[in-house]
C-alpha cells in the first residue's frame, strides 16, 4: 500500500482517493507546483492535507476565511493531526504561542491569514523553518480570490507571488471550486504558476437540482420552496443587507428559523450567527455574498437566491454550499425583469476600466443566457466552464421544458415602442402603452396617440415583463445609465425589427389558479434514504453526536458526517475492526469514540 492511501484510510477513514486526488497528492510530494480545480465536496483539502503529513516540516494554508479557520482546525484535530491557526482573532499570547510550536516542530499544519502570511514577523518564522528544512507545502485555498475579474476579489492574494520568490524550492498548491478559463489563466499569472500543473475535475455536481423561477409574488414562492425543506439547513441569498434583514424576519414569522448575515452586522454577530449555522440543525441562513465562501457544513439542502448573481462563476461557487455530503440539494432562484436591468446599469455607472466593464457584461451575458435557456441547465452552466454534458434529468428545464414559441412580431412591437417613445423609458412605461393603459404618464408624454398604443393587448403584464427580460438578456435591448435605465436598441435587434430574422422566446410559466406555478423543493435529508428499520438508530446516532459537539463547543459534522451516521445505521459493526471499515472512521476517531458507539449500535 503506498503511504499516500495508507494515510487516507489510517487518518481520515476513507479506503479509496477520489478522481486526480491521489496523482495530486503524488505530484505535491514530489516538490512539483499544482493549480487544483475541483467542485465544492470533491476533496480539496486532502490534496495538500496529506502531502503535509508525509513531507518533512509544517504545511502552511493560506485561507482568506478568518472565521472558519477554527473549524477546519478542529476537524483535523478531531483525526489525530497536530494543526493551529493564525489570525488577527488570536491576542499576541495565543499567537505567540502557535509560532513557538511552528519552530518546535510540533505542527503538521497551520492555517494562516494572507495578511498575516506577509508580515515580517511571520515571514521570519518562515524563514528559520526553511533554514532547517521544515517547511513542507504552501496552499493557497480559494485561490481565485486573485482574480480581479473575479467575484471574490482580494487585494492581499495578489501579494502571494512573494512566496515563490522567498522560498522557490517550497512546492505550492492553489486550489480553487470555480474558475473559468479566463481566471485560470489570471491564478497562473499572478501567483507565478507557468510551472505548475493544472488539474481539472469535473465540475458536474450531479446531486444538484438546478430550478429557476420567473419572478412574481418572491416571498410567497420562496415559502412555497421551503415547504420541501422544512428542518433543512439552507442558504438564502439577497443582494442588500436591508432584503437580508427583512427577509429573516419574515421567515422567522412564518415559523422558519432564520438568521441574517451582512457585512452590515457588527463582527460579533456575524461570528455567533455563523457559528450558530454550522452548529444546530435546520438553520436557515440569509444572507448576502458576504456569507459562504469556504463553509464546511456538508449538509447544508439548498441555496436559494432572491436575486440575481453577478455571473455564472459566482452563482456556481455559491450555490456549491449545498450538498457537500454528496446528498440530494436544491439550488433554486427566482429571476425577473429588474435583474437584468439592474445588473447592467451597475456595470454601466461603475469606475472600472473599459477591459473589466467588458469583462464582466459578458459574465452577465454567460448568466442570463443561462437563466433564459430552454435547453438542460446543467449542459450550458458545463459548458461555460469548458466541459461537455448530455442532458442532466435533474434541472428544471429538463423535468419540465419550456414551450417556445414565435416571439418575433412581439420583439417587433416591444422594439417599435422604444425607439417611438425617444428610447428614454423603461418597461413597466412601455407595457402600459402597449397594453393600451392611458395613465397619466402615458397621456403626459403624447404616448396615447403612438401606433403602438394598445397594440399588444394579446399579452398580459407578465407576458410582456417577459418578452422585455429577453430582449434585454439576448442583447437586443439594453438599459441606459444616462437616461435612468431607459431603453434602447442595439445593433443586434435591427435585423429582427426590419423582419430580417426571426426570435423565438420561452413561453411564460404557466399558471395555476391564478398564479405561476412554482415548484416546491425536494425533501432531501438523510434520514428519508434509510429503510424504516435503520432511522431511529440513525437519530439516535445523531443524538449522540449532537451532545459529544455541544460538550467539545464544536460543529456535529466535525465529529462524524451524517453520511457516515447513515452508514453505520446500515452497517451495524460489532467491534473496533468493523468501526475503521465505514468511510470517514480513521483510527483516532475509532479508539476516541469506539466504545460509545458500539453501545449505542448493540
Amino acid at each position: 500500500m503506498t503511504a499516500p492511501l495508507e494515510t487516507l484510510r489510517r487518518v481520515f477513514g476513507y479506503p479509496s482517493f477520489r478522481g486526480p486526488q491521489e496523482e495530486i497528492i503524488d505530484h505535491l510530494i514530489n516538490g512539483g507546483d499544482a493549480l487544483v480545480l475541483m467542485p465544492t465536496g470533491g476533496g480539496k483539502s486532502l490534496c495538500y492535507q496529506i502531502p503535509a503529513l508525509l513531507r518533512d516540516g509544517v504545511g502552511v494554508v493560506v485561507s482568506p476565511l478568518i472565521a472558519l479557520m477554527q473549524d477546519q482546525v478542529d476537524a483535523l484535530l478531531q483525526v489525530g493531526v497536530r494543526a493551529a491557526f493564525l489570525n488577527s482573532s488570536q491576542d499576541y499570547a495565543t499567537a505567540a504561542e502557535v509560532e513557538r510550536r511552528l519552530r518546535m516542530d510540533e505542527l503538521d499544519l497551520v492555517y494562516v491569514a494572507p495578511e498575516r502570511l506577509l508580515t515580517e514577523r511571520f515571514l521570519g518564522v518562515m524563514d528559520y523553518l526553511v533554514g532547517k528544512n521544515r517547511l513542507a507545502l504552501f496552499a493557497i485555498d480559494e485561490a481565485h480570490c486573485v482574480s480581479q475579474w473575479g467575484h471574490d476579489f482580494r487585494p492581499e492574494y495578489i501579494q502571494l507571488s512573494a512566496l515563490h520568490q522567498r522560498y522557490p524550492a517550497v512546492p505550492r498548491i492553489a486550489l480553487t471550486a470555480t474558475a473559468d478559463q479566463l481566471t485560470q489563466q489570471e491564478i497562473i499569472t499572478r501567483l507565478g504558476l507557468d510551472a505548475a500543473r493544472v488539474f481539472i475535475s469535473s465540475f458536474d455536481r450531479p446531486n444538484i437540482r438546478y430550478t429557476v423561477v420567473e419572478r412574481d409574488n418572491p416571498r410567497r414562492q420562496l415559502l412555497d420552496f421551503l415547504g420541501g425543506q422544512r428542518g433543512a439547513a439552507g442558504i438564502v441569498y439577497c443582494l442588500s443587507r436591508k432584503k437580508v434583514d427583512e427577509t429573516a424576519a419574515w421567515l422567522n414569522g412564518q415559523g422558519i428559523p432564520a438568521l441574517a448575515y451582512h457585512a452590515g452586522l457588527d463582527a460579533a454577530m456575524r461570528l455567533s450567527h455563523q457559528q450558530r449555522f454550522l452548529r444546530e440543525d435546520g438553520i436557515v441562513m440569509v444572507a448576502t455574498i458576504a456569507f459562504g465562501m469556504g463553509i464546511d457544513k456538508p449538509d447544508v439542502r439548498f441555496v436559494a437566491h432572491l436575486d440575481l448573481p453577478k455571473s455564472l462563476e459566482a452563482y456556481y461557487q455559491e450555490t456549491g454550499r449545498a450538498g457537500r455530503d454528496g446528498e440530494p440539494a436544491e439550488a433554486w432562484m427566482t429571476y425577473g425583469l429588474n435583474d437584468v436591468v439592474i445588473h447592467r446599469l451597475r456595470i454601466d455607472e461603475s469606475t472600472a476600466g473599459d477591459e473589466q466593464k467588458r469583462v464582466e457584461r459578458s459574465k452577465l451575458d454567460a448568466l442570463l443566457a443561462w437563466c433564459e435557456t430552454a435547453n438542460c441547465r446543467r449542459v450550458l452552466l458545463l459548458k461555460y466552464f469548458s466541459e461537455e454534458a448530455a442532458a442532466c434529468g435533474n434541472c428544471d428545464t429538463c423535468l419540465d421544458p419550456p414551450q417556445l414559441w414565435d416571439g418575433t412580431v412581439a420583439a417587433q412591437k416591444a422594439m417599435s415602442a422604444v425607439l417611438r417613445t425617444g428610447q428614454r423609458f423603461g418597461a413597466g412605461h412601455l407595457i402600459d402603452i402597449l397594453r393600451g393603459k392611458a395613465t397619466e404618464k402615458v397621456q403626459q408624454f403624447g404616448h396615447a396617440n403612438l401606433p403602438t398604443f394598445g397594440a399588444g393587448a394579446d399579452l398580459d403584464d407578465a407576458g410582456w415583463r417577459s418578452v422585455f427580460r429577453q430582449l434585454l438578456a439576448a442583447g437586443l435591448l439594453h438599459a441606459d445609465a444616462q437616461a435612468f435605465g431607459g431603453l434602447r436598441l442595439t445593433d443586434a435587434a435591427r435585423p429582427v425589427l426590419k423582419g430580417e430574422a426571426t426570435l423565438s422566446l420561452r413561453q411564460q410559466a404557466k399558471r395555476v389558479g391564478g398564479k405561476k406555478s412554482a415548484p416546491a423543493g425536494r425533501r432531501s435529508d438523510a434520514a428519508t434514504t434509510l429503510a424504516a428499520a435503520d432511522a431511529p438508530l440513525f437519530e439516535a446516532l445523531r443524538a449522540w453526536r449532537a451532545d459529544l459537539a455541544r460538550e467539545q463547543g464544536v460543529p456535529a459534522f466535525v465529529i462524524l458526517h451524517d453520511k457516515t451516521l447513515r452508514e453505520l445505521a446500515v452497517r451495524r459493526p460489532a467491534s473496533l475492526s468493523g468501526l475503521l471499515g465505514v468511510p470517514g472512521i480513521g483510527q483516532t476517531k475509532a479508539e476516541r469514540y469506539g466504545e460509545a458507539l458500539l453501545r449505542l449500535m448493540a
